[in-house]
């Protein structure tokens, strides 16, 4: 591609992305599948799997993957919204539970990003296990735009300053 292309940038797709996010990594591993999508929402699964339970006498999933699953529907509704894909860094994510999910029940988080700012994104959806009139959990939560990548933005050493290097404990 020549830099003189003013060709636009196609937007972000939670459907195309999800390919691609689901390979591998956390959201691999938890077997996230996508469900659906909107103009400013996104909605994934949460398959039921014996490994993923929260207590040994009940086949019900267990509260982490749901929380995973919810702060991943939350970014990608925010990236829906924006049309791209830019990192964003969760500030706050309340999960309030209404009931324990089905025994054996997948559970699907669908979440929408109700407004952006330059800085932050505010987002807002729920958990259920089937019927979305019955949700297993609310969320709440407010994400940070990171406009660029610290590790590779040099700044300037004040005098007398000793310089850090990024990933050191350092800071």
């Amino acid at each position: 591609m020549s830099t003189n292309d003013t060709s636009p940038i196609p937007g972000f797709d939670a459907r195309e992305a999800s390919k691609l996010f689901f390979r591998g990594g956390h959201t691999g591993w938890l077997g996230l599948k996508f469900s659906g999508q909107g103009d400013n929402w996104v909605e994934l699964e949460l398959p039921w799997r014996a490994d993923l339970l929260g207590q040994d006498d009940r086949e019900v999933l267990a509260s982490g993957p749901i929380v995973s699953l919810m702060d991943m529907a939350s970014g990608m509704s925010i990236w829906q919204t924006r049309r791209t894909f830019a990192p964003v860094a969760t500030l706050d994510l309340r999960v309030d539970y209404q009931r324990p999910a089905r025994e054996r029940s997948a559970v699907w988080g669908r979440v929408e990003c109700y407004r952006t700012t330059r800085s932050a994104a505010f987002v807002r959806g729920i958990a259920h296990d089937g019927d979305v009139d019955d949700p297993v959990a609310h969320v709440a939560g407010v994400f940070m735009t990171i406009a660029f990548d610290p590790r590779r933005v040099k700044q300037p050493i004040q005098s007398g300053e000793v310089p850090i290097k990024a990933g050191t404990d350092d800071a």
